[in-house]
């Protein structure tokens, strides 16, 4: 979409009352993860070129110094440590508790881990690999398990979902079924329960414990489209029946649902898109930490829409977002492209605990963190 240097300046000109923060940073390729490693530094890795670089980024300083934001000199985005991957990062998690990261590739069934190092050293190191019976060219969806001694669950499709122990590579648990649905994303709820999405939209709840895994499969009139999936816990140890499971198909489809009853969403909504999807490869739909009922979708094209959900009812309606994010298409300093595909959102991802700040990172390359003003709470 080809934005007028007119709409570009006052988009400026606009975002200077709507945002609280806004800064943006500038990555050599683009990245689709944002990976939390602390609460102040994310990673992100490149998933478009032969050598993709691994990067630790530490948060502007300025959106933690409070009332002395105007003493601040760090106001951008500063890289921490790197390292390179030797091959396209499709999914990238940081493992509970550690200064490590698990990735997979875009080609390649193996999984990768990687050591972010320590304040001596500005080097993320790979110090191990995971080689798979599975040896087919399938990236992995991977979670990041919850207990003390490092494991993760991963899985290209649900017959192959499994829970691997890092140190040893030993295969701690495997799913019980069949079923060749491929898995669009996977969560732990707490030590042993976990939540799978496939592609069509089927939902899997299991537990390490038992390899038998629970079945919810969208009704027919639903089929047809991609979906991906968003879990709101309360904790990181939390109960199955505390949970919400929002998910969000390529026709722009949302549905939320509560893990204690299945058989139909409790919310739904169908989203206005401007835009066709031709993959799902960027879809993202995710639920604010800090902020109830409050989801962010991205993916469709160069925007975040954030949604309140608490209106919402069983009947799908088209709900009005309560903040657009238009920076990556609108900011001053991106150029846009008027010859190769759409610029479009590939990546977003809220802050623990900052109720109105996201990151988004999108296929130019751009990365930005941004803190809305809430409207509906300011003075008169």
């Amino acid at each position: 979409m080809e934005i007028s240097s007119d709409e570009a300046e006052d988009w400026f000109m606009e975002s200077l009352h709507m945002y609280k923060d806004l800064h943006v940073f500038q990555l050599e390729h683009p990245t689709k993860v944002i990976e939390w490693t602390s609460e102040k530094s994310i990673c992100v890795a490149g998933y478009s070129s032969p050598k993709n670089e691994i990067l630790e980024l530490l948060l502007p300083l300025k959106l933690y110094a409070g009332g002395k934001q105007g003493l601040c000199p760090e106001r951008d985005f500063k890289v921490e440590r790197g390292g390179f991957s030797d091959e396209p990062v499709a999914c990238l998690k940081h493992i509970f508790g550690k200064r490590c990261l698990v990735s997979s590739g875009c080609n390649s069934s193996k999984l990768q881990v990687w050591d972010i190092g320590i304040d001596d050293t500005d080097i993320i190191r790979r110090t191990g690999v995971i080689n798979l019976s599975d040896t087919s060219a399938k990236s992995r969806k991977i979670a990041s398990g919850l207990t003390e001694d490092p494991c993760v669950l991963h899985g290209f499709q649900i017959s192959d979902v499994q829970l691997t122990e890092l140190a040893s590579g030993k295969v701690l648990y495997a799913v019980g079924t069949d079923s060749v649905d491929a898995v669009s994303g996977l969560q732990f709820v707490n030590a042993s329960a976990f939540v799978v999405c496939t592609n069509n939209g089927t939902l899997y709840v299991g537990d390490t414990r038992e390899p038998k895994v629970e079945r919810y499969a969208l009704q027919e009139r639903m089929s047809g489209s991609h979906w991906t999936f968003g879990l709101r816990t309360g904790q990181p140890q939390s109960d199955t029946a505390s949970c919400t499971v929002s998910r969000l198909s390529s026709s722009g489809q949302v549905l939320v649902s509560d893990l204690r009853k299945m058989s139909s969403p409790v919310r739904q909504a169908q989203l206005n898109l401007q835009h066709s999807v031709a993959s799902s490869d960027f879809l993202t739909v995710t639920w604010a930490p800090a902020l109830d009922n409050c989801l962010a979708v991205s993916g469709f094209d160069g925007t975040v829409l954030v949604f309140d959900t608490t209106s919402w009812s069983t009947e799908s309606k088209t709900p009005e977002p309560i903040f657009v994010h238009r920076g990556h298409n609108l900011s001053c300093e991106t150029e846009a492209e008027t010859d190769g595909p759409p610029l479009k959102v590939t990546a977003h991802a809220w802050h623990p605990w900052r109720p109105r700040t996201l990151l988004s990172a999108a296929s130019d390359g751009s990365m930005h963190v941004w803190d809305w003003v809430d409207k509906s709470n300011e003075q008169i």
